[in-house]
C-alpha cells in the first residue's frame, strides 16, 4: 500500500455505538499499515432523535455541562475499547479531541485543522423516510470532505 500523501492522522468520528467501535478497530489497523496516527473525534451535541443522549453518562441526577458528560463518556469508550484490542499500538496512543456543533459540519472543520489524511466513519446505514428527514453524517462528509473518507458499514 503506497503512503498516504496528507501526514495527519486518521480522524475517527465516533458517537460511542457499535458503528463507532468497527471504525475505530478498522482505522487503527489501517494506521498501523500506514504508520498514521489516529485522532479519536466526538462532536458534542443534543440530538433531536435522543434528547438527553448524555445523561447516561451520569451516575445519579445531577447538574453537569453537557460538555463533562460528553468527556466522561469519550474516556470511557477509548478504555473500553483499548481494553478490547491491547495490541493495537496505533489505538493505544490515539489522541482525542472533544468539540461542539453539529456533526457533519465540525468533523469537516476538524479534519481541515488537523490536517487530517483521511476520515474513517461508522455508518449505521438509516434508510427511506429516517435517513431524509435525520440526514446521514457520513453521507453528507463524503460529499464535502477533501480527503479520503472511508465509511465502515456494520451489519445491526
Amino acid at each position: 500500500m503506497k503512503e498516504m500523501k496528507q501526514n495527519g492522522p486518521i480522524l475517527v468520528p465516533v458517537d460511542f455505538s457499535p458503528y463507532s467501535v468497527s471504525a475505530l478497530v478498522f482505522a487503527a489497523d489501517l494506521a498501523d499499515c500506514v504508520g498514521k496516527s489516529l485522532m479519536v473525534l466526538h462532536v458534542v451535541h443534543d440530538p433531536g432523535d435522543e434528547p438527553g443522549y448524555y445523561n447516561k453518562a451520569l451516575k445519579k441526577k445531577q447538574l453537569r455541562r453537557i460538555e463533562d458528560a460528553a468527556a466522561d463518556m469519550l474516556e470511557a469508550f477509548l478504555v473500553k475499547v483499548r481494553k478490547k484490542f491491547p495490541d493495537s499500538k496505533p489505538l493505544q496512543q490515539a489522541e482525542s479531541v472533544l468539540v461542539k456543533g453539529l456533526p457533519r459540519n465540525r468533523i469537516l472543520e476538524v479534519a481541515e485543522q488537523k490536517k487530517a489524511s483521511m476520515i474513517v466513519m461508522g455508518s449505521k446505514g438509516e434508510t427511506g423516510l429516517k435517513h431524509m428527514v435525520l440526514g446521514s453524517a457520513a453521507e453528507r462528509v463524503v460529499q464535502l470532505a477533501t480527503v479520503p473518507v472511508t465509511v465502515v458499514k456494520t451489519a445491526k
